[in-house]
């Protein structure tokens, strides 16, 4: 009898890399050809250390374990950013919010919500590897732009043009005797890009093109890289958005870390990525309106949003 094998998402190094040299350029190729074909990757990056990703991962626990009535201050005029918790559509899932994490002054603000005399060791931890994260994001944003010949329009997508939302997230486990249960629905994320790590507990899967299921396998100082909805959307449609769910086995918590990534401002396709073969799909809209559009008329939770809100 033949094994059929299971699919896999790309690995790629990330580490050591400058533009203009040959491993970028190979890099580049790369990166494009896995977000076009899965919507992702996982992207091996030592700039994260095992030690501080560890730290970070290890202060969730402490931050969950805080009452749900010191939790639910973590709130937000924009939908989806601050504390969700478990309700009847997700009963195993909680999650918080912190608002442009690459400001060391936001993660203070959130961390004095969240204890009386502040926690300056949790805001540094945050900070550090929100900044160092928000680097790979810039970094393969910036080859996509290469490879698709458009990078003259990179500055307008620069860090001074993004927010970071940095979300932690706990899943517990099924009840004794249950496994493979869904605590998220399939679903695409509706930011720029999303970028997860997690602790040692899998549960992450992504659907491909042909409806097969990943379940995704974290390596040592690896991320997984997923585009989401407006990058789908500014590509033209050349990219696909990340199909996604996370199935709980075993009987230990899941903990996993989430950097999105928003655009300030108008976001457009650019003229070099119309042509006969790829019609305009999408005219052109802002981020936190879509955002805000979703969070009151969520007909679709994949990648049908983004047509329903600006599709051509």
């Amino acid at each position: 009898m033949v094994s059929v094998s299971q699919p896999t998402l790309p690995v790629i190094n990330m580490d050591d890399l400058k533009p203009g040299t040959e491993s970028w350029m190979l890099t580049c190729d790369k990166v494009t050809r896995a977000i076009e074909e899965y919507g992702c990757f996982m992207a091996v990056y030592e700039r994260v250390s095992g030690e501080l990703k560890n730290e970070v991962l290890d202060s969730l626990r402490i931050l969950f374990e805080l009452p749900i009535e010191t939790k639910v201050k973590n709130t937000s005029d924009t939908p989806f950013y601050g504390y969700l918790g478990p309700n009847h559509t997700r009963p195993l899932f909680e999650s918080l919010g912190i608002e442009n994490a690459t400001s060391l002054d936001h993660v203070q603000h959130f961390a004095n919500l969240m204890w009386p005399s502040g926690n300056h060791r949790f805001s540094e931890k945050i900070h550090s590897y929100a900044s160092l994260v928000s680097e790979l994001e810039a970094m393969v944003k910036q080859m996509v732009f290469q490879s698709y010949g458009v990078e003259k329009y990179i500055e307008s997508y620069n860090k001074s043009s993004t927010t970071y939302l940095f979300r932690v997230n706990k899943y517990k486990p099924a009840e004794t005797g249950k496994s493979n249960v869904a605590t998220t629905s399939i679903h695409t994320d509706k930011s720029f890009f999303t970028i997860l790590s997690q602790n040692h507990v899998n549960g992450l899967q992504i659907q491909t093109k042909d409806d097969k299921w990943i379940t995704v396998e974290f390596l040592p100082s690896s991320f997984v890289v997923m585009a989401s909805d407006v990058f789908m959307a500014w590509s033209n449609g050349r990219l696909r958005s990340t199909r996604h769910r996370v199935i709980m086995n075993g009987q230990e918590d899941r903990y996993s870390i989430a950097l999105f990534t928003f655009k300030k401002g108008i976001t457009e396709v650019p003229d070099e990525l119309v042509d006969e073969e790829h019609p305009l799909r999408f005219k052109p809209f802002n981020h936190l309106k879509f955002i805000d559009h979703h969070s009151k008329s969520a007909i679709y939770v994949d990648e049908r949003a983004m047509e329903s809100f600006c599709g051509v």
